[in-house]
């Protein structure tokens, strides 16, 4: 049986969580190997299954990388864990150690993670924080190569880095890989180490507490920590992968103890707010297409479009996966499915028929630039159609959008809890528009509801007649301004109305 640990506000399959549309539940299956219990094709079938017979059949995949079931029932969540149990399907529990969908299989990767990540795991469990951390509090370790973990936070975060032809692991808390801040550069064990101090500091803090929250006097003490590195001698990364400026004010900042946030220089229109980036966090390669792994093998990336999709097409996409040869399906942060195994005239018949299943198949598909949460009907706290007016947009404007649209069916903002460049959000008033800001935020125009795709055809237009040459849709919103868009977006209202 799986042993789940009970954390509060996450919904695991012992703790499932209301949401509009019933109660949910997230898993975590442990992938990569034999002896980690890998989601095999007919597993993912089998799970598909007990959605269907205890949800409303809606399945997703979230940015982080986990699997939800939802529209389950104080009757049939119990039901589902039983079956989960019955698959033996292995299911992640205690404080997330996060590691990338290609670990200890990429050739591009620095170092393979799942060694530390497993040695911090024991750590944590043997140190004994679990009970007193939130449940939102999290650790990645990121070996590098073609699928970071840059676009996901995380309270603490290891990243393999080259230094004098050795591998170590920069340390930073609280943020992605762009804005976290980074303490040092440390081996294995001192990393380690370091790890389970800054959990152990947040966990006197309370079960609210993060990283983030912190004292400068104890981020110097955690810089400090054993013999390492300061971390002054490596260079930032853009989300373009260039270098934008050192991670301290100056190359000349060598003591451990000198401990600061970092600066950040000015970067291209589509690194910066109005980029739509996730959670304010970095534009990562998308986990879609195809990627070169060791011994010659190959993992097709396939994602679900807007995070979510029917159960029932998710089992057709792994029956047609499994007669192909697909031996290993693995989760991605990004929202995606990457199926491992495949002999290489497998990869596009595979595609094929995930294409007319209705998923993502390239990463130049428009949907990849929309976050929509379910919205009406399948969500109760939905106040517009989300997915309807995404599909619409995503059809009829896909040439401007190079930025991130948020399509979120309340102020909740699920989908997308970071700004986003657009937002439409569903209230009292029809569908806001919000302009470089979270659904929370106080929209700057407003339409019926079952017309704001219109709406993003009004600022499409203004979009495409006013921006210079060569320029990005995002740098062109930018330079418009909230008020400019706002008006485009409730002119196309008042061009319907003539």
């Amino acid at each position: 049986m799986n042993a789940f640990s009970r954390r509060g506000a996450c919904p695991a399959l012992s703790a499932p969580m209301q949401t509009g549309d019933g109660l949910l539940v997230r898993l975590n299956p442990v992938t990569g190997g034999p002896s980690s219990g890998e989601l095999s094709p007919k597993l993912l079938i089998g799970l598909c299954e007990s959605a269907l017979r205890h949800g409303n059949g809606i399945m997703e995949v979230t940015a982080r990388g986990s699997l939800q079931i939802r529209g389950l029932t104080t009757d049939s969540a119990p039901l589902l864990a039983a079956e989960v149990d019955a698959l033996d399907i292995a299911v992640r529990t205690g404080v997330p150690v996060e590691t990338g969908p290609l670990a200890g299989i990429d050739p591009q990767e620095i170092a393979d993670p799942r060694p530390l990540a497993e040695r911090i795991r024991t750590a944590v469990e043997e140190a004994g924080p679990t009970q007193r951390l939130g449940p939102k509090v999290s650790v990645i370790v990121d070996g590098g190569g073609q699928l970071t973990m840059d676009a996901v936070t995380a309270d603490v975060r290891l990243t393999a880095v080259r230094i004098d032809a050795g591998t170590r692991w920069l340390v930073s808390v609280a943020g992605d890989g762009r804005n976290a801040r980074s303490l040092v550069t440390a081996q294995d064990d001192a990393a380690r180490d370091i790890a389970v101090a800054v959990l152990r500091m947040v966990a006197e803090k309370g079960r609210e507490a993060h990283a983030r929250d912190l004292s400068d006097r104890q981020l110097v003490s955690l810089a400090g920590w054993h013999s390492v590195t300061p971390p002054s001698v490596l260079p930032d990364i853009s989300p373009a992968r260039g270098e934008i400026g050192s991670l301290h004010g100056s190359a000349s900042s060598s003591t451990v103890g000198d401990w600061r946030k970092p600066t950040r220089h000015p970067i291209s229109p589509l690194a910066g707010e109005m980029s739509g980036r996730t959670e304010g966090g970095v534009q990562d390669r998308q986990p879609i297409g195809l990627f070169p792994l060791s011994d010659n093998a190959i993992a097709l990336g396939i994602a679900l479009p807007y995070g979510s999709m029917p159960a029932d097409k998710i089992i057709d996409l792994a029956k047609s996966a499994l007669a192909l040869g697909t031996s290993e399906i693995r989760l991605a942060p990004g929202r995606a499915l990457l199926f491992l195994g495949l002999p290489p005239a497998a990869n596009q018949p595979l595609q094929r028929a995930a294409a007319t299943l209705g998923f993502v198949t390239s990463p130049a598909d428009p949907r990849t630039r929309i976050a929509a949460c379910p919205g009406t009907p399948a969500c109760a706290s939905g106040r517009i159609a989300t997915r309807d007016i995404a599909e619409t947009i995503a059809a009829e404007n896909a040439d401007i959008l190079d930025f991130t649209l948020h399509i979120s069916g309340c102020a909740k903002g699920c989908a997308h809890p970071g700004p986003a460049a657009l937002t439409i959000v569903g209230g009292e008033n029809g569908a806001g528009l919000v302009v470089n800001a979270t659904a929370k935020a106080l929209p700057a125009g407003y339409r019926p509801g079952y017309d704001a795709a219109r709406g993003i055809s009004g600022v499409a237009a203004m979009i495409r007649s006013t921006r210079y040459q060569g320029e990005a849709a995002a740098a062109c919103l930018t330079r418009l301004g909230p008020a400019g868009i706002a008006e485009a977006y409730r002119q196309a209202q008042t061009e319907k109305r003539k």
